[in-house]
């Protein structure tokens, strides 16, 4: 439930499971979808509209499923959402009900931001907690997790509840913790230097944007692997910095031999986060983007650079749920 453009579908055939559907109701990364995985049955609608009983006379034939996974949309939960107490999205999570009752998934994976489990949205997890459990699930406690402890070169934080029938299974260890974990240098050093408005020939993601004149300028000022904007001189500091510690990252590079910051969907922009590259003059490129997130270089993305940038902010880390299918297998008892 709410694929994107199929990361967790990545991760889940990769570890040999079958992945029969897919819902989702954005329709570029639909497109994306399709392209990668044109096996799956993909349903572009909104979720609310979609009968699951349809779906297992069609797909299941009767049967009950094993694994459903409900992504839904984190804008609801993101502390960077000012308006998040009011976001009707946060009920999307409790489709995922109607989804358990009719298809009777062995095991449920939650994932989502771990303002998910923050205290305001308490009764929201309550009332998906006691649905569940009047169809007999039983729904484990938040718990947030790292994706850099899970081979992922990126400081991702997550929340993940799993439900099971009758109980739930515990979540693995960190597999790289702190002093062993992938770092950028790892993910990316490989790939060919560009400069600002450069692109690799053999590679369709591996573009660097044009960025400005001013832009470059600053970049220039910033140290090599690491740097942040308080290094710029004070001629060349944005005037809305004027005064302001905040906001640090802005025009920030990342380190070569740490991980990276959260990719967002603005992670090709420097304005947006800590997203230039830690030696080259210009933002990280999609390629770059999409490593970080550990989507394999032949995975196809469609749409305009922005589109196909939030595509990638948005996925589920791919080693993030590799590493989470060894606990889904144990608690489906293969």
């Amino acid at each position: 439930m709410y694929c994107g453009c199929g990361g967790v579908t990545e991760a889940l055939k990769g570890r040999h499971f079958r992945v029969i559907a897919a819902i989702d109701v954005d329709p570029l990364a639909c497109t994306t979808y399709r392209a990668n995985h044109p096996r799956v049955r993909l349903y572009e609608r909104d979720v609310r509209r979609l009968d699951p009983r349809m779906m297992r006379r069609t797909l299941l034939r009767g049967k009950d499923l094993d694994l459903l996974v409900v992504c839904a949309p984190c804008q609801p939960f993101s502390s960077q959402n000012q308006k998040r107490k009011g976001d009707r999205r946060a009920r999307l999570l409790l489709q995922s009900v109607r989804f358990a009752r009719a298809l009777r998934p062995k095991v449920i994976l939650f994932e989502n931001v771990p303002g998910l489990a923050g205290k305001q949205h308490n009764h929201l997890l309550e009332r998906l907690r006691g649905q569940l459990a009047r169809i007999g699930y039983t729904v484990s406690a938040p718990v947030n997790v790292d994706a850099a402890d899970f081979g992922v070169p990126q400081r991702r934080r997550r929340c993940i509840l799993i439900a099971g029938l009758p109980g739930v299974p515990e979540l693995p260890a960190p597999l790289t913790p702190a002093g062993k974990r992938v770092t950028v240098r790892q993910a990316i050093s490989d790939l060919a230097r560009l400069g600002s408005g450069k692109r690799d020939p053999n590679d369709g993601l591996h573009f660097a944007r044009s960025h400005r004149s001013i832009a470059l300028r600053r970049l220039k000022h910033i140290p090599q692997d690491g740097g942040d904007r308080f290094s710029l001189p004070p001629r060349m500091r944005l005037a809305c910095h004027a005064g302001h510690t905040g906001h640090p990252d802005v025009y920030g590079r990342m380190r070569w031999d740490d991980i990276a910051p959260t990719l967002t969907t603005g992670c090709t922009d420097i304005t947006r986060g800590r997203f230039a590259h830690p030696r080259d003059n210009r933002a990280i490129t999609l390629r770059e983007a999409a490593r970080l997130q550990t989507f394999p270089d032949d995975y196809r993305f469609f749409g305009n650079p922005r589109q196909v940038a939030a595509q990638i902010g948005n996925a589920v880390p791919i080693r993030l749920i590799e590493a989470l299918t060894p606990v889904l297998r144990r608690a489906l008892g293969s």
